[in-house]
């Protein structure tokens, strides 16, 4: 991933970093990531990060010096159909246009890469050896190259580089095999090999490797730089397969097992909340933890199927919690909703983390603002 960019960074560089490291393509149908409002051309002097865009987050921002907040979620879900001070979406974004900030937000396409939020909030709770929990089908390419013996392995270098041949814990996965490749130079031709009009012959090597499909131009641009020929040989084809690198969720084990009243206390330890919703049985060890951060009840079927002990995540309604229960009615999982800002704070620091690295020359400061709306009373 290029991380050197010049001292003066633009919103549109910001931009095509985050779509470069959390592809919009990965996005659900409903969300609406990247540019919210702004002009993509403005240079940062300034940005500040935040799981939620509030009032409170733009006097922070301005009393900072600051022309760009970056969230999590977007302002933007619904279309508005006025401009004009007051609360809500419509009187954010009126504020935004007025005092000259723009806003960008990774949503959903954050969820899904590898080390996402997800994987964030296991960090956070202290899993070891985090995999995805449901990769998403239909996101994988085989990529198939004919290239003379003499540049294959620097195609290949190419093609690793752009982020094709990821496989779980291991990159630059290819296949290569020989054969004799054949073509006839037209007039006009410039080859790199051959004689226009004559038949040739070339020893060549079919270099193949799984590219992600949002991931495909990239690679695509890096094969054509590094291969030798003026018209490059490829095939490009779905792999019906279920994505190890894109998805929701993330699944990992404690160091050590520990009781299920001690896991809720981990949680609420680490996560910052005194109060947790939860349905299981605490007397039984968890070691095996899934997590997904904001509303992932949906997923605490994968989580079961994948033996974890316990499942984290927020926004569970009453009778999904049913859905942990086995055929006896026994429970099968600790299900714990930590709530929808907890499970998320996360992705602040993973978003002012990663963009302080790949900006170096611009400051990036998370939020000092609790963003939630929701207060929990414990009596």
């Amino acid at each position: 991933m290029q991380t050197n960019h010049p001292s003066a960074v633009t919103v549109r560089d910001l931009i095509r970093f985050l779509d470069g490291w959390a592809p919009p393509s990965l996005q659900q149908p409903y969300d609406n990531t990247g540019l919210q409002v702004g002009n993509p051309d403005a240079e940062i002097a300034g940005a500040v990060v935040a799981l939620d865009l509030t009032h409170a987050v733009l006097d922070e921002a301005k009393a900072q010096g600051a022309n760009v907040v970056v969230t999590h979620h977007p302002l933007l879900f619904k279309p508005v159909k006025r401009l004009a001070p007051g609360p809500g979406p419509s009187g954010l974004a009126y504020r935004l246009a007025a005092e000259g900030i723009a806003h960008v937000a990774a949503h959903t396409n954050l969820d899904a890469i590898d080390g996402g939020v997800s994987f964030a909030l296991a960090e956070d709770l202290g899993l070891e050896d985090v995999r995805l929990l449901d990769g998403f089908a239909g996101q994988t390419v085989k990529l198939a190259v004919f290239v003379p013996e003499s540049h294959a392995e620097a195609v290949r270098e190419a093609l690793a580089e752009a982020g094709a041949g990821r496989a779980g814990r291991y990159d630059a996965c290819a296949f290569a095999t020989p054969g004799t490749g054949t073509f006839r130079p037209l007039d006009g031709a410039d080859p790199f090999v051959g004689t226009v009009g004559a038949l040739e012959r070339v020893d060549e090597i079919r270099l193949e490797a799984e590219v992600l499909r949002p991931r495909l131009p990239q690679v695509l641009a890096a094969m054509r730089a590094a291969h030798p020929y003026e018209e490059v040989a490829f095939d490009v084809y779905p792999v019906e397969r279920v994505s190890d690198s894109v998805g929701f969720g993330a699944i990992g084990t404690l160091p050590e097992a520990e009781a299920g009243a001690a896991f809720l206390a981990r949680v609420a330890e680490r996560l910052g909340e005194r109060a947790l919703r939860y349905a299981g049985d605490l007397a039984r060890p968890v070691r095996r933890v899934a997590v997904c951060g904001g509303a992932g009840v949906d997923l605490a079927g994968k989580a079961m199927a994948a033996g974890a002990d316990a499942y984290v995540t927020a926004d569970v309604t009453y009778h999904r919690f049913f859905d942990v229960l086995d055929g006896a009615g026994r429970p099968a999982m600790l299900l714990v909703d930590a709530l929808h800002y907890a499970t998320e704070r996360c992705a602040e620091r993973l978003l002012a983390d990663t963009l302080a690295a790949a900006f170096p020359s611009t400051t990036f400061r998370r939020t000092e603002i609790r963003t939630a709306p929701v207060k929990t009373f414990v009596a």
